[in-house]
């Protein structure tokens, strides 16, 4: 039997689609939000509407901007001759936390998985070779998880890069085997960007 109000039930099912979050957990957001002022609850639905309206990808690197050309891109302060491929926007955040690397990034939108039929064409292969060929990219490091997606992704990316004389190197082992980036300390992450290895 339901014992919630039906607003309240609606707001607890939309939370619980959210990724990590079951139904209890949904039910403490839910009545933490009931809590709180009128006017912190509409500048929370305010941010998650802004958020879907006026977020975009950046034109060059994939990377979530509200801007068509983001921060990131725009500095001229970083090494515009090295590029850190990544799988997703989050784990550009969890690399620049390391505050190690210094170079351009480039969201591929996922790894290379057979298995569930991503290949490279689902992926943004094909617009870092552009970046390559057009921006004179003297190395690319590969920071896909540690996991098997992860590894083929590298390895598939090394395989095309190589002949075009680009340096491809993958970040060091630092990393638990299976685990994500995103989840990554600072330090983990910092050192395993200085401690790269080339694919060969």
């Amino acid at each position: 039997m339901n014992y919630h109000s039906t607003t309240v039930e609606n707001l607890i099912n939309e939370l619980k689609k959210l990724p990590g979050i079951g139904r209890k957990t949904a039910q403490r957001l839910t009545f933490f939000i009931l809590s709180i002022p009128k006017k912190e609850a509409i500048s929370l639905a305010r941010a998650i509407v802004d958020l879907k309206e006026k977020t975009k990808q950046c034109k060059i690197c994939f990377n979530v901007s509200d801007k068509e050309i983001c921060n990131i891109c725009k500095d001229e302060r970083r090494d515009g001759t090295v590029i850190c491929v990544v799988e997703n926007s989050w784990d550009v955040i969890a690399l620049e936390r390391s505050g190690q690397f210094k170079g351009l990034y480039h969201v591929l939108g996922g790894a290379l998985s057979p298995i569930n039929k991503i290949g490279p064409s689902d992926i943004r292969v094909k617009e870092l070779l552009n970046r390559i060929k057009e921006d004179k990219i003297k190395e690319v490091i590969v920071a896909t998880n540690p996991n098997i997606q992860g590894d083929v992704t590298a390895l598939y990316i090394a395989k095309l890069l190589n002949p075009l004389g680009t340096k491809v190197t993958r970040i060091a082992r630092g990393l638990p085997v299976g685990g994500d980036l995103e989840y990554a300390d600072e330090v983990t992450l910092g050192k395993a960007i200085q401690g790269r290895t080339e694919i060969i």
